[in-house]
């Protein structure tokens, strides 16, 4: 079984900046890919980014130029990097990722909220 582990949210002001982790308990590479969600209240979860095993990334387009996830291999975790947050963000954010046999696993989730 695979656990993935998020941490970084918190409250921040817009305009701020937060930065997520996904520490996964076996080596990255055996996900095809791994990306971030996020589930606003009374919304459905959305993808937020993705990236793939050889790195290719992909965004939604509210976050695209505002966001960067990127992954660490040596330490089996991949990151969101967020700026110029909008209160539009808050959300509880879950990490993903998917294996080459196409099984889903997924943290806890972590929230973020951003207002003044």
């Amino acid at each position: 079984q695979v656990q993935l582990v998020e941490s970084g949210g918190g409250l921040v002001q817009p305009g701020g900046s937060l930065r997520l982790s996904c520490a996964a308990s076996r080596s990255i590479f055996s996900f095809n890919t791994m990306g971030w969600y996020r589930q606003a209240p009374r919304k459905e979860r959305e993808l937020v980014a993705l990236i793939t095993s050889n790195g290719i990334t992909n965004y939604a387009d509210s976050v695209n130029g505002r966001f960067t996830i990127s992954r660490d291999n040596a330490k089996n975790t991949v990151y969101l990097q967020m700026n110029s947050l909008k209160p539009e963000d808050t959300a509880v954010y879950y990490c993903k990722s998917t294996s080459w046999v196409k099984n889903d696993y997924w943290g806890q989730g972590t929230q973020v909220t951003v207002s003044s």
